[in-house]
């Protein structure tokens, strides 16, 4: 594990976009394809502005799997992930495979368990995620089950993190949040073989403190 500090949101941004491109570009040389895990929310923008500007990845050869989605809002919906990787990355770059998740199914326990059989049929070479302030990965919230070994499932969101979604302007207010997701588990995060990580902002220092135990 190797932690990295930058004085600034656009230098995180742009040295994780290098790191994360020259992973996927050796996953392609080595194996033929490189699979990915993409992350979403305000961490990520800038990361994806400059991870989608460059080039030199083939992404015809990349399968791209979906981190996590609200349960019962549609594609729609300004706060829906998929509309998000769709704006922020599938209209820049073409991975020759996509698999989203379908927060708006009519049964979310199928929906995940759907995607998980999808996911684990690949070695994932890089999981792109953030951290939220409660210390969420994905929609795991704080204390996470690091046992579970079901790729998917379907959680609740504690208030804390639906809270967050309001501040950062998704919802109006946090009784539009809605109260379930559908999120990859740590113990499917921690499968990639490189996970990067990025978290900007002051308003999360603390949970990266606590997540390091730093005092």
């Amino acid at each position: 594990m190797r932690l990295e500090v930058y004085d600034s949101s656009q230098a995180m941004a742009q040295a994780a976009a290098a790191h994360a491109i020259r992973t996927l570009k050796s996953a392609i040389d080595g194996n033929g394809r490189a699979s990915f895990i993409a992350a979403t929310g305000e961490s990520q923008f800038e990361f994806l502005e400059h991870l989608t500007a460059d080039s030199s990845v083939d992404w015809s050869k990349t399968i791209m799997f979906h981190l996590d989605e609200y349960v019962g809002i549609p594609e729609s919906h300004p706060a829906s992930f998929r509309k998000y990787l769709k704006t922020r990355v599938l209209a820049k770059v073409s991975p020759g495979q996509v698999h989203l998740i379908e927060g708006d199914t009519a049964d979310p326990v199928q929906e995940a368990r759907r995607v998980g059989e999808l996911v684990v049929r690949n070695q994932i070479d890089v999981a792109f995620v953030g951290v939220g302030e409660n210390g969420h990965l994905a929609f795991n919230d704080p204390p996470a089950d690091f046992d579970n070994d079901t790729p998917f499932i379907v959680v609740k969101l504690d208030e804390a993190c639906r809270r967050q979604q309001v501040n950062e302007g998704w919802f109006s207010s946090i009784e539009e949040v809605p109260p379930q997701a559908i999120t990859m588990t740590v113990q499917q995060i921690m499968k990639a073989k490189t996970i990067i990580t990025v978290v900007p902002g002051a308003r999360k220092a603390q949970a990266i403190k606590n997540c390091f135990g730093t005092e």
